[in-house]
Formats: structure tokens, sequence, C-alpha cells
């Protein structure tokens, strides 16, 4: 047998497998309860997007300048939904603006299918999103609170000094770019990517929700008035909390596409038992002659 053949026969037999833990039970409870409170808020805050749907900037609605919009408008005798962001106008019959199958459309933003109810009820789509606006207010106290004092954040989610060496975000960033995920002993860990963007999304983007949401309440107006001036006025707040959510959105389309692609059910048991499969080399049993 050719000694390079050898060669690559042992190789092969001193790669092994072995599951290593990567998530604690606070980080895994904390993630699923979030995935749950995100998923209720967007679709109720869709339902009650719906009862006006369009967005200023600053403290009143001017009803002939929304910089975003979804209408319906008639054609002639055809009617078709119409986004309108800036100057741009885009036909989005059957999703936004005019929404449904054929025949069995509707005046609404977004369809039925994104809402939380699907029927039209701004009553009922305000109570799920308040309630579970508090549970995921909850759920993130207590993920900061025991992150901090078990020092998750510190180890886990804050980048090293390496970690924040130019060269070696590029090789990240292009690694990342290409598809190609960390092997062996760097699996344990998140790179720096995944730090920046974690972090960018728990200590920013969320925290940006929840402040303009609750800016929006008049009952909080009453005891910090200048939260809401903060961003510039209701309907200011009320365009920043959208934005929120659409980047959450967006990050979240980009977080399954790479838990799919870096392999799903390894991430997806690291993320219920905690256990993540990596692998490993263990010594060579003897030498090659």
């Amino acid at each position: 047998m050719p000694r390079r053949w050898k060669r690559q026969m042992i190789m092969a037999e001193t790669k092994q497998k072995i599951l290593t833990r990567r998530h604690t039970v606070v980080t895994r409870i904390t993630h699923w309860t979030n995935v749950l409170a995100l998923s209720v808020l967007l679709m109720s805050g869709l339902q009650i997007f719906n009862a006006h749907p369009a967005l200023y900037w600053g403290q009143k609605s001017t009803f002939a300048q929304p910089w975003l919009a979804m209408t319906k408008v008639e054609v002639g005798d055809v009617a078709r939904g119409v986004t309108t962001v800036g100057a741009l106008k885009f036909d989005t019959t059957g999703l936004f603006g005019w929404s449904g199958k054929e025949g069995m459309r509707e005046a609404r933003g977004f369809p039925a299918w994104a809402t939380i109810p699907s029927f039209r009820s701004l009553t009922d789509g305000r109570r799920w999103h308040f309630f579970f606006a508090w549970l995921f207010v909850i759920n993130g106290l207590t993920y900061w609170l025991l992150g901090l004092l078990g020092g998750h954040i510190r180890k886990d989610m804050l980048p090293t000094r390496d970690q924040l060496a130019p060269r070696h975000i590029l090789h990240e960033i292009v690694t990342h770019a290409k598809l190609q995920f960390p092997k062996g002993e760097d699996a344990r860990r998140y790179n720096v990517i995944q730090k920046f963007t974690y972090l960018a999304v728990i200590a920013g983007l969320l925290p940006l929700m929840v402040l303009t949401g609750l800016s929006m309440s008049p009952g909080f107006n009453a005891t910090v008035p200048w939260l809401i001036e903060l961003f510039g006025g209701r309907q200011g707040a009320r365009t920043v909390h959208f934005l929120a959510a659409s980047g959450i959105v967006l990050f979240v389309v980009v977080h399954v596409v790479l838990v799919v692609a870096s392999g799903f059910w390894n991430n997806i048991r690291s993320m219920i038992t905690g256990k993540y499969a990596i692998e490993v080399e263990t010594p060579a049993k003897g030498d090659v002659a």
C-alpha cells in the first residue's frame, strides 16, 4: 500500500466526534422564551400597524406625507396594492396594501396570515402585544442578570483582544462570506462576528424596541415625559419601533440560514440539551514506517 494512503488512513482513524457543553440552562430557556415572545410580538404588532398602515416622523401624523405607507388604490376598475417608501412606489398586490388570494382580497397593510389575530381586531392585537411584551422584558432582564452574575456575558459574549485584531476580523468576514464555519476547538466558542452581532441585538435593537414601545404608552409618557422626545415625538417613536423590529426580523432570517448551513441538527441539539458535537483529533497509534 502506498505510504500516503497509509498516512490518510491513520489520520482518518484519529478523528472523532465528541459532545461538548456549549449553552447553559439559562441561555437555552431564555432563548426559546424569546423565540415565542418575539414571534407573538411581531405578529400582534403587525395587527396594530394595520390599524393605520403608514409611518411618519415627528410628533403628529401628516397624512399627506408618510415616509412609508401600504394602501389600496384604484387603477381604472382594478384594485391594486401599493407600498410607498419615500418617493418610491411598488406594486405589492396580494401581499401589502391589497392582500389575500385572488377574489378574497381586502384592504390591509400586512396579510391575515402574518397577524395575530388573523381577523381585524386592534383590541385583541394590543392585548396579545402587551402581554408578551412584559414576558419579553422579564425574560431579557433575567438573561442579563444571570448572565452577568454567572460570567456568561463577560466570558462568552465580549470579544477578546486577539479577536479584535483587524486581520482576524477580516478573516472571519471572508470565511463567513464563503460559508466556512469553525471546526474542532474553535467551534466551542462564539467567533467575533457572532459576538458583534449578538451584542448589537441584545444590547442595541432589543432595548431600543422596548424603549420605543414604552414611549408610545400614554401612562408611561406621564411618568417619563422626556423619553418620547428622545425619539422626536410619538410618530418618530413608532417609526423607530418599526425599524428596530425589522432589524430583528432580518437578524432572525440570517441567523436561521446560518444555523441550517452550519449543521441544523447539531445547532438545534445544542440549544435544547446544551451539547454540541465537534470533531477532534486524537494521537495516532503507531507511526508509518
